[in-house]
């Protein structure tokens, strides 16, 4: 199935351009990418990572001026939540209602540990992903080495691409099975680097975190983001309730954490 960027992505994006700079801002600093991309690896090494990890995650990676095409023209996130909810929710009711019943013991299990349900999980899944099929195709470091270079948000991204280092270093995911959206996000309910440190759990006991292939460890660290930015346990959701501001912290748009709400309360009548 051809990738598409996470509808994540897209609602994230309205946000990032209310403070980007001009669209056609230059790279940080008049040197080459290759100048930029030594200072960096003395910068990654000075704050801790190995060698090794270094020249895994970051020999030969090059600059992706696609990538730079795409920030630059981001559009604005503007349809309606009818609009939104009503072309994304049905094509994957059927599916959600079966990935409900598939992995219907993680889920409870997962609730049990985090007090997330499962059809808010599922309901992130199939959005994000569609339970997994569509997590991305561009090479993660060069997406966030790109996006670093360039001085619209140098600084956040040159912190997903240390952590996005740290990831491979800690043996979750090897550099070249990194791959993504083209902002960086990684995995089945696209993490950013950065929360995939923070939030990523090992739930099927195998010594990794593994957003990519492992659905119980995308499901349980999906529940664990939610946890841990003030889910309640056996509450509601509806807009105004203290879950809903936890699904807005995933996503800061409200037309799409209202669709995720409304995708979670469609499961949870499912037959």
């Amino acid at each position: 199935m051809t990738f598409r960027v996470s509808y994540r992505a897209m609602a994230l994006a309205t946000l990032l351009l209310a403070s980007a700079a001009p669209a056609l801002a230059a790279p940080c600093g008049s040197g080459t990418f290759e100048a930029w991309l030594d200072d960096f690896k003395k910068e990654a090494a000075a704050k801790g990572i190995s060698q090794p990890a270094i020249a895994a995650g970051l020999t030969g990676v090059t600059l992706d001026k696609n990538i730079l095409a795409r920030d630059h023209s981001q559009a604005v996130f503007s349809q309606s939540f009818e609009q939104f909810s009503g072309r994304m929710i049905p094509p994957r009711l059927t599916r959600g209602s079966n990935m409900m019943k598939q992995y219907g013991s993680v889920l409870s299990r997962i609730e049990e540990a985090y007090g997330v349900p499962g059809e808010v999980l599922v309901a992130i899944w199939g959005l994000e992903t569609d339970f997994g099929v569509n997590t991305g195709k561009f090479p993660t470091m060069r997406s966030l080495a790109t996006l670093a270079y360039d001085c619209r948000r140098s600084d956040m991204f040159k912190a997903e691409l240390l952590d996005a280092l740290r990831i491979a270093e800690r043996g979750d995911i090897a550099p070249q099975d990194m791959r993504g959206a083209w902002a960086g996000e990684l995995g089945q309910t696209q993490f950013m680097p950065s929360s995939y440190i923070k939030y990523a759990v090992d739930f099927d006991g195998n010594g990794r975190r593994d957003l990519l292939r492992s659905a119980p460890d995308v499901l349980a660290s999906t529940a664990n983001f939610l946890a841990s930015n003030g889910w309640q346990r056996g509450k509601d959701w509806e807009p105004g309730s203290a879950n809903f501001a936890a699904i807005q912290q995933w996503n800061k748009s409200e037309i799409y954490a209202k669709t995720i709400g409304y995708f979670a309360t469609q499961l949870a009548h499912a037959p």
